[in-house]
């Protein structure tokens, strides 16, 4: 694991082994927007075919103590599960209604709500933590971040995760060749922290974890990728057909085969606002509908790319 690092405005580090591209978090166009809501044709491959999160990496974002977690954009509750398993108190909220019900279904007593970054269902002030994974670079920015920092108390925290493949393997180069090198590389992510205002220095953190796949979901993987989503039928089928023949050459029939991964977290503490005002009561009401029930009760280093897609 790499150890924590600081960024300062102007003076953000560069991830160790990647060239020097930026991140494009602009306003959406209307492709990029596109590619945001191809998630829900794909959920339940998405949730059969995405690795979870390491454990330690998820006490990193979060902290060792049980605390209030508003998740935002949680898919399909790959990371939800990790939090709810460490006892956080967790507020689960996906604006793809298709991924939402596969969260649900896995879990059934955590509260969640159908909601987006830019508008989000609690009060202010009222949260300890929003974690953000494999999502942040849907959001629009201008409006997401504000929100965010509206609901967080004093000495709270933002934190995102990206799983990120590492390519330095030839094998793990090739399928990315083959599925789509459209990744954005992870160099300036932290940037609209610094400059928002809205946060102090950002910190972060890297840890590395192995995913077993099969013949099936390898398939699911591919398939949960939003280039890949938005495909017509033939031209899907096709590159189904070379996935599955890459497979037959590179892996071991039941046996599978291993993908490596690095999982990369940031965190930033939120800045206390002017005329932010504070929730008095617990039992304030949610400024927003919620959805649900409330409950019943290492691979090598090298060069790293975020599976945005």
């Amino acid at each position: 694991m790499e150890g924590p690092q600081r960024f300062a405005a102007r003076a953000l580090r560069t991830v160790p082994n990647v060239p020097d591209y930026r991140v494009s978090l602009q306003p959406m166009d209307e492709e990029h927007q596109r590619l945001a809501r191809s998630f829900g044709s794909v959920a339940e491959a998405y949730d059969r075919g995405r690795p979870s999160f390491p454990q330690e990496a998820v006490r990193w974002l979060v902290g060792q103590d049980p605390t209030t977690v508003l998740e935002v954009g949680a898919g399909t509750g790959k990371l939800t599960q990790q939090l709810v398993a460490l006892g956080h108190d967790v507020h689960a909220t996906e604006p793809a209604p298709e991924m939402l019900e596969i969260l649900r279904r896995n879990l059934p007593d955590t509260r969640t709500s159908q909601a987006s970054a830019e508008e989000l269902p609690v009060p202010d002030r009222s949260v300890d933590v929003v974690v953000a994974a494999q999502s942040f670079h849907w959001f629009e920015l201008d409006r997401a971040l504000p929100e965010i920092a509206r609901v967080l108390r004093p000495g709270g925290h933002l934190s995102l995760v990206w799983n990120l493949r590492n390519e330095k393997i030839p094998w793990v180069r090739k399928l990315g060749t083959l599925i789509g090198n459209q990744e954005l590389l992870a160099k300036d992510i932290a940037e609209p922290l610094v400059h928002s205002g809205l946060f102090g220095f950002v910190e972060d953190a890297s840890f590395s974890f192995w995913q077993d796949i099969n013949r099936d979901t390898i398939q699911d993987m591919v398939l949960s990728r939003s280039n890949i989503a938005l495909l017509d039928d033939e031209a899907r089928e096709a590159k189904l057909a070379e996935v599955v023949a890459f497979y037959d050459d590179y892996g071991r029939g039941m046996d599978g085969m291993r993908l490596p991964y690095d999982t990369l977290c940031y965190r930033a503490v939120v800045v206390e606002q002017p005329g932010q005002s504070v929730t008095t009561s617990e039992d304030d009401a949610p400024e927003g509908p919620s959805d649900s029930e409330p409950p019943n009760d290492g691979p090598d280093d090298g060069m790293l790319l975020i599976d945005f897609r």
